[in-house]
């Protein structure tokens, strides 16, 4: 490639920026707010040095064009939430006396006060906060958050874009509030929320803004006729207002589809495209419509959702032949980096070589500036890059790590046969009811018990040499029988060890598995100020030895009741990891699947009889356009029966999934075929419910009856209320009682209280099931 002629140099920049800090200082700032430890001013001082570190970091790299806005205490979406008004009825005097003590009530509710729903950000492993609005809603603006934060970059001579959700996408991930009829169409209130978009441009143009990125990614998702025509009609409005900055709009995780016109024709300044994965149809989508003549074009070409090092000749490639199409050509990531790690420097513990086939957020930057240095100057102007990046581009695709052929040659072996029950469903239960002697609405937890801080100062003292194996293992036992204690006394019925021992419920399983590598400081942010460390599949998976018998077997040496074994699922061990990018996914699940199908097997030949394999993420795995959902339901759901059904009919296969919306799977949690499946339904009134009865689900289940997200504690009479609405749509001889979701998050006092209720509950309910 030769010098770029065009008169405007590529310009770098990126969406967003990991938000915990080096050191997840955000977390621990919020925490000890909540807590009572620091003030709200010192909560917002850290919070204030941590955007400042960023913006630095970022200009220092390269980077022309810093993102403002994306920073969030909890949410980004809950901060639109607070920016357009849409504040629910039940927070609105929380919010009056104190805004950010209300803030944090939407997101984590009050003893007397729910918060809202929480659900998937599309198909990632980012929990938003669902604005809940209806016919009566009124849209206030309010853009404190917003311009304060550009002004803090501006303040410090840096070029500064703001970031927010768009309009249209912020309605489509709304749901109607309670009490509002569940056919309420939120897209029905643009007309109403479009000025006080129009406000909030202005009041950004007025404090310095030249450019205002609006974020559209649901248009990535199948669309109505009537839903694009909304967006034509929300981006003529704003596009043609007086009183505006640039509009730059985004969309990212997916091709735009028929949605690329509506936006290309659009009164707006400049489009923000994915060109990573099948999003790479969009270069010759773009084409097809001519083009963005007079517009600016930001092409994401660096993947911002996986870690693996950019293949940069093929991204230069791409964005030369994108120069013809647009005014200008700036280079991104593909999405706000917000999720993948923040720096693989401190990464000691993989191996230097290995090191460089990674590329966390600091990498993925200086990636960006690499490619808007080329497309400017030529690549003679990066040589040097060009060549490391084919060498360790090389290395990888050549190493022994990443194949295994004893491995491939098992999976090559898999029959149809293997991914069956040998039994059907109803003969099955027979014989588990038999085996199991459970009560009606029998009652359980996920699995996970509080993860106290002296189980994670025991880890710690183990890895840095504190205490010996010994030592750990009898503080791991002292866990266990406490958990078992507490729940014989609390009257559970089919118990769990608590999971003492386990960091993650992936990264404990991709530790003891061949071609995992894991992580020190990888954190991610799933939600509020839950982080996880995501491991990376770098090579073919085996399981070299038992993972969990030990510590299942001496729980059950505790109890006469049953005791489930807990495994997590390989969808979600490929969704909660960052996955290969050089095979099928379905190829590296039926690895997985073999792997966790022989854990299985042991657990049951060690005399466990219950075995919850957990598939969370099987829902936001789901492809965004409906044309890609097929082929992956097939084998994700393949990969979930390879790993169960090689067991005897009286064996219990259980299942759990959790915030996500799950009535458009419902046809694959059947395929999944497990005997019961635990699904998360507090804080949606027991929608799954409903949809597994519209569906004619036919087995048992167990929509949760506890928020665990939250620190209130439900009473008796709200889990009983509950599960008589569950009873609505659930016989109760197929109908379980338990929490949405793992305790590890909570503490003992709640957990102690919340699940003493869920035992009450289920005993009232059953007597009136007995008396009726």
């Amino acid at each position: 490639m030769t010098a770029k002629s065009a008169a405007a140099a590529a310009r770098a920049t990126v969406y967003g920026y990991p938000r915990q800090g080096p050191n997840r200082e955000l977390k621990k700032a919020v925490e000890s707010y909540w807590k009572g430890r620091v003030t709200a001013d010192a909560l917002r001082t850290t919070a204030a040095a941590l955007r400042a570190a960023n913006w630095r970091r970022l200009a220092d790299a390269g980077i022309d064009e810093v993102p403002t806005g994306d920073f969030s205490y909890y949410d980004h979406v809950l901060d639109t939430t607070v920016m357009v008004g849409a504040v629910p009825a039940r927070h609105r005097d929380a919010v009056a006396a104190d805004p950010l003590d209300g803030y944090f009530a939407m997101a984590r509710g009050t003893q007397d006060v729910a918060p809202l729903e929480m659900t998937k950000w599309f198909d990632t492993n980012y929990h938003y906060l669902v604005p809940e609005l209806g016919p009566d809603t009124d849209f206030t603006a309010d853009p404190s958050k917003q311009v304060a934060e550009l002004g803090e970059a501006l303040s410090l001579g840096l070029n500064a874009r703001p970031v927010l959700v768009g309009p249209v996408t912020y309605l489509l991930l709304a749901k109607p509030a309670p009490g509002v009829p569940a056919d309420f169409g939120p897209l029905t209130l643009l007309d109403r929320l479009l000025p006080v978009y129009a406000e909030v441009l202005a009041d950004l143009r007025a404090a310095g803004a030249e450019w205002v990125q609006l974020d559209e990614p649901a248009l990535v998702e199948d669309r109505t006729p009537a839903e694009l025509g909304a967006a034509a009609r929300a981006y003529r409005e704003l596009g043609t207002a007086t009183d505006r900055p640039k509009l730059l709009v985004a969309s990212y995780f997916d091709r735009l589809g028929d949605a690329l016109p509506v936006l290309a024709k659009a009164p707006v300044d400049g489009l923000a495209l994915d060109f990573t994965g099948a999003a790479a149809v969009h270069l010759d989508a773009l084409a097809a419509v001519g083009g963005l003549p007079g517009k600016r074009l930001v092409a994401g070409v660096v993947d911002g959702r996986n870690v693996w090092t950019n293949d940069l000749e093929k991204s230069l490639a791409t964005l030369g032949t994108l120069l013809g199409l647009a005014d200008r050509v700036d280079v991104a990531a593909s999405c706000s980096l917000l999720h993948v790690p923040l720096d693989t420097a401190p990464e000691r513990e993989i191996e230097p070589q290995l090191r460089r086939w990674l590329a966390f957020a600091r990498q993925k930057t200086a990636e960006v500036v690499t490619l808007a240095r080329g497309l400017t100057l030529g690549t003679d102007a990066i040589t040097g890059e060009l060549a490391a990046n084919r060498a360790d581009l090389a290395a990888r695709a050549t190493s022994p790590i990443t194949h295994d052929p004893a491995v491939r040659a098992r999976a090559a072996a898999v029959r149809d046969t293997d991914a069956h029950r040998s039994q059907p469903y109803a003969e099955r239960a027979a014989a588990q009811r038999a085996h199991l002697g459970l009560p009606l609405l029998p009652t359980t937890t996920i699995g996970s018990f509080p993860q106290t801080g002296e189980l994670r100062a025991a880890r710690a003292d183990l890895r840095a040499g504190r205490i010996d194996t010994a030592a750990y293992e009898k503080r791991i036992k002292a866990e266990i029988q406490a958990v078992v204690s507490f729940q014989e006394r609390a009257g559970l019925d089919v118990l769990v060890h608590g999971e003492p021992e386990r960091n993650d419920m992936v990264q404990y399983f991709a530790e003891q598995l061949t071609g995992y590598l894991a992580t020190e400081h990888g954190w991610v942010q799933s939600y509020g100020t839950r982080y996880v460390r995501p491991p990376i599949l770098a090579g073919d998976i085996s399981r070299p030895e038992p993972m969990t018998v030990r510590w299942t077997t001496y729980a059950r040496s505790l109890t006469d009741r049953p005791v489930k074994g807990m495994l997590t699922g390989p969808v979600t061990m490929l969704a909660w990891s960052f996955v290969r990018d050089d095979q099928p996914l379905g190829d590296t699940a039926r690895q997985v699947a073999l792997a966790l199908r022989d854990e299985v097997g042991d657990l049951e030949a060690g005399g466990t009889s219950v075995i919850q394999v957990d598939e969370p993420a099987l829902r936001e795995t789901l492809p965004l356009r409906a044309a890609d959902r097929p082929a992956y339901l097939a084998w994700a759901t393949e990969a979930f029966r390879l790993s169960t059904c090689g067991v005897r009919p009286d064996t219990q296969i259980h299942t759990h999934m959790c915030y996500a919306e799950f009535g458009d799977i419902v046809r694959a949690i059947d395929d999944l075929d497990a005997d019961v499946i635990s699904l998360e339904a507090a804080r949606s009134h027991m929608q799954v419910a409903r949809e597994l009865a519209a569906h004619g689900y036919p087995r048992e289940a167990g929509p949760g009856v506890y928020d665990i997200h939250s620190p209130r504690v439900p009473s008796a009479s709200e889990a009983a209320e509950l599960l008589r609405t569950g009873l609505r749509a659930i016989p109760a001889e197929r109908l379980w009682v338990n929490p949405d979701c793992g305790l590890k998050t909570r503490g003992w006092p709640e957990t102690r209280a919340s699940l003493e209720n869920l035992v009450a509950a289920a005993r009232t309910v059953r007597e009136e099931l007995s008396a009726s």
